[in-house]
């Protein structure tokens, strides 16, 4: 069996995500896609995750999760969502590390379901967005605690994605940039099903219908019910094109609210956030998903 495990990351919409996903429900179990409601699993996987931290699971633990999760459907690819697979965002940073559990967790999802194929999709952020946040949210923001002595130009997402690859070897992980999900979340919602791209789908627009105008949306959907032809790369380009006239400020505007965080040491992280892509991009067994 395939199984779909869409880890996160935290803020990178994926609550809205997942029930863009479930709006799809019928049509992908035609297919043999099962996408069980999030409520049924998350708590009992999260259990077994921890419990696996002083114990190996027993040998039924797969059995009994797949119990709950299909709940008698047949199933070729099982579609999980839970940002917190990685443990809660109020962890999610701890002494300078993004998500330093999330090796042992996935390397726990390989012991649970060794003899299934295992994929693991990852929304990334820009950390000069996604610190301030976490930082908000953190368990304990004492230096210590939080920073262990690391800058926040320290931070790599290639660093703990690379620490999953070690862990968890077999586990083919699919990354995106949360920053382009709104040219890409039609295409997102397929890779995770597992179907062709020329397929239709719902929801496409679920996210570009909270950050546009609703002039906007009713003039995109317009024309792209006139254009039913154009490429995927061309479509593209139309919604970059609708962004730019038609985007909500205050739906695509955010304040950094962090001490000593400056407009030079945002520009700074950028750059080596895009620097940090390209260094993903380039690790074996990691594939991106690009506009």
């Amino acid at each position: 069996m395939q199984l779909v495990l869409q880890t996160g990351a935290h803020f990178t919409e994926q609550e809205r995500l997942i029930k863009s996903v479930l709006r799809n429900k019928e049509s992908f179990a035609q297919r043999g896609v099962v996408v069980p409601g999030p409520n049924s699993y998350r708590g009992l996987v999260r259990e077994t995750l921890n419990a696996m931290r002083k114990t190996p699971a027993s040998p039924q633990a797969r059995e009994v999760l797949l119990d709950v999760m299909l709940d008698g459907s047949p199933a070729d690819r099982l579609i999980l969502s839970d940002a917190n697979f990685f443990r809660t965002a109020g962890t999610a940073i701890q002494e300078g590390i993004l998500y330093p559990a999330a090796a042992a967790r996935m390397a726990h999802m390989a012991a649970l379901f060794p003899d299934d194929e295992i994929e693991m999709y990852l929304a990334v952020r820009n950390p000069a967005t996604f610190i301030p946040i976490i930082y908000d949210h953190a368990i304990d923001q004492s230096p210590a605690a939080f920073w262990g002595g690391r800058h926040p130009q320290d931070l790599r997402w290639s660093d703990t994605i690379a620490d999953i690859r070690e862990a968890a070897p077999n586990i083919a992980i699919t990354v995106w940039c949360s920053e382009d999900t709104p040219l890409i979340w039609s295409q997102i919602i397929r890779e995770l099903g597992g179907i062709d791209h020329h397929e239709k789908i719902i929801g496409g627009f679920d996210l570009l219908s909270t950050i546009m105008s609703k002039e906007g949306m009713e003039r995109l959907r317009s024309y792209m019910h006139l254009h039913q032809d154009i490429t995927e790369i061309q479509k593209r380009r139309v919604i970059t094109a609708f962004l730019d006239k038609f985007a909500l400020d205050d739906e695509i505007e955010e304040e950094l609210d962090m001490p000593e965080w400056t407009d030079t040491l945002v520009d700074e992280l950028t750059e080596l956030y895009d620097e940090d892509m390209q260094t993903v991009e380039r690790m074996d067994g990691v594939r991106i998903v690009a506009p």
